[in-house]
């Protein structure tokens, strides 16, 4: 057993008085190989009657730079050609409602350049949302997948202002180049049974007694489930999203006021 870390500062989101309902996605890991899966993804959340969408991190496959959404860096890739379309797509329905998004481990280097082209409103991990009388912790989930060692490495790595600034300082096509072997690492980690590791029950129960919380609500681990803590504390768990799988994986999470948390499978798109 890892020992636990220090916890980390909970930032706080109270919702409108007039919200009445929020939808939360996680891991749908937009990506041109995927068409289904972003079609899927666009009506979702295009016809969402929601008051405000969560993506909760992972909402990319990869993200290497803002400078991808900018057709002057000359990336007319198939790839820049898709993470264009994907901010148009984010930005139509940000202006209709609030849509808030929370770094995962796939776009961490997702910056402010990227919110103004999408209108996305960045959410701090991790953030209580305090909705509906509850306080719900929201988090993407992978700070507390203690037992991969290494990864917690890479984590604390990535998310280093310097090592960011510094990565950033590389040439775009590089950028991309070294994201696709991760990206290959991960898969073969994956071919070999090492999934993902699961969030540590102690550590889930540390943050939510002190974030005051019951609930906690997170991605990552591809692992949808709904867990019973104890001492009245629950976790859960979204699915990650993918159209091509069998059976489809597409759902979000519906919080509503008087109302339990509901999963929504996404038919994908015919």
């Amino acid at each position: 057993m890892q020992p636990l870390p220090a916890l980390p500062t909970f930032a706080e989101l109270v919702a409108p008085s007039g919200w009445r309902s929020i939808e939360l996605l996680s891991d749908v890991h937009l990506r041109p190989e995927e068409p289904a899966t972003f079609a899927a993804w666009q009506r979702a959340v295009t016809q969402s009657q929601a008051d405000a969408l969560f993506m909760l991190g992972d909402l990319f496959e990869v993200w290497v730079g803002d400078d991808a959404l900018d057709p002057a860096v000359g990336d007319d890739s198939p790839l820049g050609q898709f993470e264009r379309r994907c901010a148009e797509a984010i930005r139509a329905v940000a202006a209709q409602r609030p849509v808030y998004f929370m770094h995962g481990n796939r776009d961490f280097l997702f910056g402010a350049r990227g919110l103004a082209a999408t209108g996305m409103q960045l959410l701090a991990d991790p953030t209580v949302l305090v909705f509906g009388g509850h306080r719900w912790l929201l988090s993407h989930g992978d700070a507390l997948c203690l037992e991969d060692v290494a990864y917690q490495q890479f984590r604390r790595q990535v998310h280093d202002p310097a090592w960011q600034k510094a990565s950033l300082q590389h040439p775009l096509a590089l950028r991309r180049q070294m994201a696709r072997q991760i990206r290959q690492a991960s898969e073969q980690r994956k071919d070999q049974g090492l999934g993902y590791a699961d969030v540590d029950a102690d550590a889930a129960r540390a943050w939510l007694h002190a974030a005051g919380s019951t609930t906690m609500v997170h991605g990552h681990t591809h692992m949808p489930a709904d867990h019973d803590l104890g001492e009245g504390l629950s976790r859960i768990v979204m699915s990650d999203w993918e159209a091509d799988a069998q059976p489809p994986r597409l759902e979000l999470l519906r919080l509503a006021i008087d109302a339990p948390p509901q999963r929504i499978a996404i038919a994908p798109t015919a």
